[in-house]
């Protein structure tokens, strides 16, 4: 694989940066391409999402992840939804025009609150993408399971696929088996033991940050290859 560097325009005076990451293989049109965005408290250098990116260009996915405005400028507090959403827009659109990358099928990736704004916009058709990959989804507030964020999902029509994890404090499991089974969608669901809504796994566990990382890619990989294949 080899990465390269872009600046992308999403506003008329504000662009953000990102990392184009492509397979070595010189194919013409890939069967699809995974766009990734950073959850409310990391950027797109977070460790998992360099890990996720790299691993699924290594294995013949060309990928993107990109930082929304508020973290290009060093920011703490995330942007409006609408400039999230902007954001999302204009990279896809760069992804899609001007990259020079061709793929059949491009599929949103998000840790967090990235993987929740794709949804939704992809829930009103206004993200071209096939596919939705959710690297920890916040289906409600740290602690409280009372404000569950699941509407929009039933409005989704294309394929999805969860991680999770058992000590998620911003998704409890049963609640989202719950929505997940009431959804019209395809969808899959692979849980991370012990992990919380970061992967983190307690030391005792004797398992490494990587290997987690490592199982997560494995099962992305195996998802999209079942999934986009013959699509």
């Amino acid at each position: 694989m080899y990465r390269k560097k872009l600046t992308i325009p999403v506003a008329k005076d504000e662009s953000v940066s990102a990392i184009l990451t492509m397979p070595l293989n010189k194919k013409r049109t890939f069967s699809a391409g995974v766009i990734t965005a950073h959850g409310a408290g990391n950027d797109m250098e977070n460790d998992l999402l360099v890990t996720f990116t790299d691993g699924l260009a290594k294995a013949g996915y060309p990928t993107l992840r990109f930082n929304f405005p508020y973290k290009e400028k060093g920011l703490k507090v995330p942007d409006s939804q609408k400039k999230l959403e902007n954001t999302w827009a204009a990279v896809c659109r760069y992804f899609q025009e001007y990259s020079t990358v061709n793929v059949t099928n491009i599929i949103a990736a998000g840790k967090s609150m990235g993987g929740r704004i794709a949804s939704q916009m992809a829930a009103e058709k206004r993200l071209p993408v096939e596919g939705l990959i959710f690297l920890g989804y916040p289906l409600h507030p740290a602690g409280d399971q009372s404000k569950i964020r699941d509407a929009h999902l039933h409005q989704v029509e294309m394929p999805m696929l969860f991680f999770a994890g058992t000590r998620d404090r911003l998704c409890d499991l049963v609640k989202l088996q719950t929505v997940l089974n009431k959804l019209p969608a395809p969808w899959k669901l692979e849980i991370i033991e012990g992990g919380d809504h970061s992967f983190h796994i307690p030391k005792s566990m004797g398992i490494t940050e990587s290997e987690i990382f490592d199982r997560i890619v494995k099962t992305a990989k195996q998802w999209i290859k079942t999934t986009f294949a013959q699509k």
